[in-house]
């Protein structure tokens, strides 16, 4: 039998697969990591996010006793998806290492903003 690991991201944090780039500036100098690590801003695609932020419902007593049956919990959903491009603060960010893989898990309010494609029918410009 084999295990299979899911990863879960939990209330509003995005997993992000990082855009390294090529560290290679617009001249050609390659840069070192370490000058990468300080930019303030970065960006890479969104892998997974979280269910979003947690609604407080006022039907629910204070009182764990006092509730008879478990009520499902509401969300705020995230504007982030999967496979948006997102530009967000890199000092929000906390590098992990998932199955030999590199991602950043950034909370949701450090993405400054999305890029989403989205594929339109209709006339073609000419």
């Amino acid at each position: 039998m084999k295990a299979k690991k899911n990863l879960i991201i939990v209330g509003d944090r995005v997993l992000i697969d990082p855009d390294e780039g090529t560290g290679k500036t617009s001249s050609g100098l390659y840069l070192p990591s370490t000058v990468k690590e300080k930019e303030k801003v970065a960006s890479g695609y969104v892998v997974k996010t979280g269910p979003g932020y947690a609604i407080h419902d006022p039907n629910i007593s204070e009182e764990p006793w006092a509730v008879s049956k478990k009520k499902e919990v509401k969300y705020i959903p995230l504007q982030a998806s999967e496979g948006d491009y997102a530009i967000f603060l890199r000092e929000s960010a906390f590098e992990i290492e998932f199955e030999g893989k590199k991602y950043l898990i950034v909370p949701h309010s450090a993405i400054l903003a999305l890029v989403r494609i989205e594929i339109t029918e209709g006339e073609t410009e000419t």
